[in-house]
């Protein structure tokens, strides 16, 4: 659980590299500590107005208990960036290349895999609430929720915890990778880690797309039980001057929140998944000649940049799915009522009780 990178044991010095095999090359020295730094601050910046938004919402709720546990675990990936910058430009002494690969980069992964998680258990809260609109919430059940959320975090930091043990060999070359600090138990750990991380990701695709088929499902069934009840599906004023939403408008917008989400899934955590296997088993077996080792890493790089693009999306889905973060957002900065009512158009006409992809209420 580390990004594998090649470290110069002395910064600046290259004349010794291999040209054929070396990783520095431009992509890894100059383009990604580029494209993470602009990641590290945009990202800082977003997340720091989640946790203060996120935080004066109480928790009352299955979907804000989740959500505050990925807004935790993107501020620690953020953080992690600085590091991954320094060293992959080469300007960082050894002791913080070290620090990078025992614990800086199992972070990394670490919440990750739990932003991972917590997005799966969020499909399956939305899923249970659509089907079954009118089960409530009781204190019991949200201490369950807390209960659960710890245990997920304990049983991440158990899992990594030996990838930071294992990790503790003396470089002795000029040039060095995160698995040439490892021991040989370490290596085996990493290679174990790594189909569990498969395991969790692969799992939770699988129940996120299930959850969301339903949900679709389930939705549809209720607009087009609406649509036959409504004088042609449009948008007509009842005696009382109430306004009723015409379904395939309420489908459209329930389709463009599906695809977010899905696109969270597709966009960041896919590739990476794909690319992660190849490049594992180049790093822990005498498989594969340096060319390709080399071609594996860059794929790694390049996808797992994508998965870091999770820390910056992932606040723009609390204000796309979460109503309590918009209003207590707008709240706290003193916005007059309908801000950005165009990009959330049509929200408060939608007469769907429990919304399942977003949050209609602190209290849902």
């Amino acid at each position: 659980m580390e990004r594998n990178t090649t470290f110069p044991l002395f910064p600046g010095n290259h004349s010794l590299t291999n040209s054929t095999c070396s990783r520095d090359n431009v992509l890894k020295t100059v383009v990604f500590p580029v494209l993470y730094s602009f990641l590290f601050l945009v990202g800082l910046s977003l997340n720091a107005v989640a946790v203060w938004v996120f935080f004066r919402i109480p928790s009352k709720s299955h979907f804000i208990i989740y959500l505050k546990n990925i807004v935790v675990a993107d501020v620690i990936m953020t953080f992690t960036f600085p590091f991954k910058v320094l060293s992959d430009s080469n300007m960082a002494s050894i002791g913080l290349r070290i620090f990078v690969c025992r614990v800086s980069s199992v972070l990394f992964y670490l919440t990750m895999y739990i932003s991972i998680l917590f997005f799966g258990l969020i499909s399956i809260d939305r899923c249970r609430k659509t089907l079954k609109p009118f089960r409530g919430t009781n204190a019991a059940r949200l201490t369950r929720r807390k209960v659960l959320s710890g245990a997920i975090w304990t049983f991440l930091l158990v899992l990594c915890l030996p990838n930071v043990i294992l990790t503790r060999k003396t470089p002795t070359s000029l040039y060095f990778k995160c698995s040439n600090l490892k021991t040989e138990a370490g290596l085996y750990w990493h290679e174990v880690v790594n189909h569990v991380c498969q395991v969790i990701f692969w799992g939770n695709l699988v129940t996120v797309i299930v959850c969301y088929t339903l949900i679709t499902r389930e939705l549809y069934r209720s607009y087009s039980r609406t649509k036959a009840h409504s004088s042609g599906g449009s948008i007509h004023r009842a005696s009382s001057g109430a306004t009723t939403r015409n379904p395939s408008q309420a489908k459209r917008k329930m389709s463009a929140n599906v695809f977010l989400v899905l696109a969270v899934f597709f966009v960041c955590f896919v590739p990476f998944h794909f690319a992660r296997v190849p490049y594992t088993m180049s790093q822990t077996r005498e498989v594969f000649d340096c060319n390709l080792k080399l071609f594996f890493f860059q794929l790694k790089e390049s996808t797992l940049f994508l998965s870091s693009l999770n820390s910056l999306l992932d606040p723009l889905i609390y204000f796309f799915l979460c109503k309590s973060f918009r209003t207590t957002l707008f709240k706290t900065l003193r916005f007059p009522p309908g801000t950005c009512g165009w990009l959330i158009k049509g929200e408060s006409e939608m007469n769907t009780g429990s919304t399942p992809l977003r949050d209609s209420s602190v209290g849902t």
